[in-house]
C-alpha cells in the first residue's frame, strides 16, 4: 500500500515538474497535411510586434448554413492564434447585426456596417424543406488604438468561394493589422507626363492605395523625388517617353525600383467604336526596347475572348423608345486563368478592355511568371485591328476562337541589364554614375491599362469602385489584382506569402458511403461491444489461472 503511495506521489510531481518546464517554452503543434493551423512567420513577426491591444469585432453570427459556419469557426480559429501569438493584445469579440432591438435600429446598424466597409449579402438556402434567406455580414471590424478598419472576408471565384475565402484569411486579418499598427509607409508613385490616367479616373484605387502607402504624382525629370519611390505605377501611356524620360526610369530599375507598367498597346477607344471605318493602331510609346531588353514583349494586337464583358446596343424601339440588350463584347476579355502565385491566388475574374497579348524574349538573370492569361477559346487580332459595335451583332463562330491561355500579363524578376548599357546616353546624362548591370528587383507587365480605370457615375460625377460593371452590377476582383501586385513589390517582409495558404476539402465519396453504410454501421456499433466482451473473457480466463495456482 505504501509502495503504491510512493508511485502515485512520484508520478504527481513528475507531471508538476514538467508543467513548469514547459510553461517557459511556447510551442505548438499542427498535426495536419497541409498546415491549416499554422501562421505564417511573417504573420508572427506582426503579432508579436504590436505594441497595443487589437480589437476585432466578428459579425458573421446568426443562424447560419453549414458553409458559412464552418467560415465563421475558422476566423474564430484564426483569431484564437493571433490572440496566443499576440501575447493576448489581439481579442475578439462575435457580434449578430440581427439582434437589434427595433426594424429601425436594425437597418441603421447594417447601414453603418456597410458605410465602414462591410457589406451585406443576402444567402439563400433550405430549412426544413422550405426556402429560407438571411442578410449576413461577412466581414470584421479591426481597432487599433482609435483607428479601425472594415476587412471583408468574403473573396474569391463564386465557384468556390468559402474555401478560397477560408484560405485567405490569415492574410485579411493580418493585413489589417499590419496596416493600423505600421508607421513606415511605403513611398508610391504615379508617373505622369505621357498623357497618363489621372483625376477621377483613377480616384477609385488612389484612394484604396492611400490607406496603405504615401501617395504622390512623380515627373520622371525629378530624380531626387523618383530615388525616394519604393514602387512606380505607370498607367496607361499614350503619349512618348523621351529617350531622358527613359534612360530615367531605366536607371530607377537598375538601383532596385520596382514598377508596375500598365501599358495600351493599342489606341482603342469605345468612342469611335460606332464607326464603321474605324481601324485601330498601336500607341508610339518609345518603350518597346526597354521592355524588350527586360525580357517581354507587348505585341501590337488585340485579344477577342469568349469569355467577356457586356455592352449594351441598341437593338430595336417601342414606342418611341429605344431597346437595350447586353452582349458580350469580345474586346473586352473577363480574365479568370492565372499563375498558382500569391499575386493571383483565390481571385475572382478581372475585367479588361482591349488587352493586348505578351510574349517573352530572352534576358539573361530574370525569371519570368505569367501571372494572367486567357480563356480556352481566344484569337489575336493583328493590327490594324477593326472594332465596330455592329459586329455585336454578328453570331460568334467557335472555330474562329482557337487559341487558349494566352499570357496578357507578367512578372519579371531577377537583375535587369539596362537598356544604355555600352550606348550613348540622352543628352545631359552623367556617364560616370550610369549603371549597366541592376540589383536585384521585381516588375509587372500588363497588356492593359484600363485594369486600373474606374467608371464615373453621370449623376454624382464620383468614381465608382474599380472593376464596378455598370451594366451588371458586380464587382469584379481589380482593386484586389492591383493591390495584391503593389504589396508583391514592396513588401520586404514577405507578408503576401500568407496568402499561399491551402486548405484542401475531403469530401466523402457519396457513391461509396451508400455502398458500404451498413458494414461501417456494424463496425462502428458491434466491433467496440466485441472487443469489450473479448476484454471481459480473457481478464476472467487470466484471474482464473493466476489465483488457481493458489
Amino acid at each position: 500500500m505504501l509502495g503504491d503511495v510512493l508511485v502515485f506521489a512520484n508520478g504527481l510531481v513528475m507531471v508538476l515538474m514538467i508543467n513548469l518546464v514547459v510553461s517557459h517554452y511556447f510551442f505548438r503543434i499542427d498535426l495536419t497535411e497541409e498546415r491549416r493551423y499554422s501562421l505564417k512567420d511573417q504573420t508572427k513577426s506582426i503579432l508579436q510586434n504590436v505594441d497595443d491591444d487589437v480589437y476585432v469585432e466578428i459579425y458573421l453570427e446568426g443562424d447560419l448554413n453549414p458553409d458559412f459556419k464552418r467560415f465563421q469557426k475558422s476566423i474564430t480559429e484564426t483569431l484564437e492564434e493571433f490572440r496566443i501569438y499576440s501575447n493576448n493584445k489581439v481579442r475578439y469579440v462575435v457580434t449578430d447585426p440581427n439582434l437589434a432591438m427595433s426594424q429601425k435600429a436594425q437597418s441603421e446598424f447594417m447601414t453603418d456596417l456597410a458605410n465602414r466597409g462591410i457589406q451585406p449579402m443576402n444567402v439563400i438556402g433550405q430549412k426544413d424543406g422550405k426556402r429560407i434567406e438571411q442578410i449576413v455580414f461577412p466581414g470584421v471590424i479591426v481597432s487599433y488604438g482609435g483607428l479601425e478598419t472594415g476587412v471583408m472576408l468574403l473573396k474569391g471565384n463564386k465557384a468556390s468561394e468559402i474555401n478560397q475565402s477560408v484560405e485567405g484569411i490569415e492574410y485579411e486579418l493580418a493585413n489589417a493589422i499590419y496596416k493600423l499598427t505600421s508607421t513606415d509607409q511605403k513611398q508610391i508613385g504615379f508617373v505622369s507626363g505621357h498623357g497618363e490616367l489621372e483625376s477621377l479616373s483613377i480616384a477609385a484605387f488612389q484612394q484604396d492605395l492611400q490607406e496603405l502607402y504615401a501617395v504622390s504624382k512623380i515627373n520622371l525629370q525629378d530624380r531626387e523625388s523618383l530615388k525616394a519611390q519604393d514602387a512606380l505605377i505607370i498607367a496607361k501611356p499614350t503619349q512618348t517617353f523621351s529617350q531622358s524620360d527613359k534612360y530615367n526610369l531605366d536607371q530607377y530599375i537598375m538601383q532596385g525600383g520596382k514598377v508596375l507598367f500598365l501599358i495600351d498597346k493599342m489606341n482603342a477607344s469605345m468612342d469611335s467604336a460606332s464607326q464603321e471605318d474605324y481601324f485601330v493602331l498601336p500607341y508610339d510609346l518609345n518603350i518597346d526596347d526597354l521592355l524588350f531588353k527586360y525580357g517581354v514583349r507587348i505585341n501590337p494586337d488585340l485579344i477577342q475572348d469568349r469569355s467577356s464583358s457586356f455592352y449594351p446596343i441598341v437593338t430595336g424601339q417601342t414606342q418611341g423608345k429605344p431597346n437595350m440588350q447586353l452582349i458580350e463584347w469580345p474586346f473586352f476579355p473577363l480574365i479568370n486563368h492565372y499563375a498558382d502565385h500569391p499575386i493571383t491566388r483565390n481571385l475572382d475574374a478581372i475585367s479588361t478592355k482591349f488587352i493586348s497579348s505578351i510574349d517573352t524574349v530572352k534576358a539573361e538573370g530574370v525569371k519570368k511568371t505569367p501571372l494572367m492569361m486567357t480563356s480556352e477559346f481566344t484569337r489575336k487580332v493583328t493590327a490594324p485591328v477593326s472594332v465596330n459595335v455592329n459586329q455585336l451583332r454578328k453570331e460568334l463562330k467557335p472555330q474562329d476562337y482557337t487559341l487558349s491561355s494566352i499570357p496578357v500579363g507578367y512578372l519579371l524578376e531577377g537583375k535587369f541589364s539596362s537598356l544604355f548599357k555600352n550606348r550613348f546616353l540622352p543628352e545631359g546624362a552623367d556617364q560616370s554614375s550610369s549603371i549597366g548591370d541592376g540589383k536585384e528587383t521585381k516588375l509587372i507587365v500588363l497588356g492593359d491599362g484600363d485594369i486600373i480605370r474606374n467608371d464615373v457615375n453621370p449623376r454624382t460625377r464620383k468614381a465608382q469602385p474599380l472593376g464596378f460593371d455598370p451594366f451588371t452590377n458586380y464587382t469584379f476582383a481589380n482593386r484586389e489584382f492591383l493591390m495584391n501586385a503593389l504589396a508583391y513589390l514592396t513588401d520586404e517582409g514577405g507578408l503576401i506569402q500568407a496568402r499561399n495558404k491551402e486548405i484542401k476539402i475531403r469530401p466523402l465519396n457519396k457513391e461509396k458511403v451508400n455502398a458500404e453504410k451498413l458494414k461501417w454501421q456494424i463496425i462502428n456499433v458491434a466491433l467496440p461491444i466485441l472487443l469489450l466482451v473479448m476484454y471481459g473473457v480473457a481478464r476472467a480466463y487470466w484471474r482464473k489461472r493466476k489465483f488457481a495456482q493458489y
